[in-house]
């Protein structure tokens, strides 16, 4: 799944700026020739050491399962366990 996603990512950076332009000249058939993993909306937020897609966190861009254990072995600078 990570390698898939990687290409597509690939995919999408290459015909942005054709994207873009056929969108302003409004050319709906032109868009439709498109490959359609070239399209942003195809994109999934995954976590990029495990590669699942859920439970993703943006700002760290790890799963939560992920985010939990390098904060407890402290390899995530600046975040600490919280306790009252």
């Amino acid at each position: 799944m990570k390698a898939r996603q990687s290409k597509r990512e690939k995919l999408v950076a290459r015909y942005a700026d054709k994207r873009a332009r056929l969108k302003a000249e409004k050319d709906y058939d032109g868009l439709q020739l498109l490959p359609r993993n070239a399209s942003p909306v195809r994109l999934r937020n995954r976590c990029s050491i495990t590669g699942k897609p859920r439970g993703y966190m943006r700002v760290f861009g790890i799963c939560r399962n992920q985010f939990r254990e390098m904060a407890s072995s402290g390899k995530i600078p600046g975040v600490t366990k919280s306790s009252w």
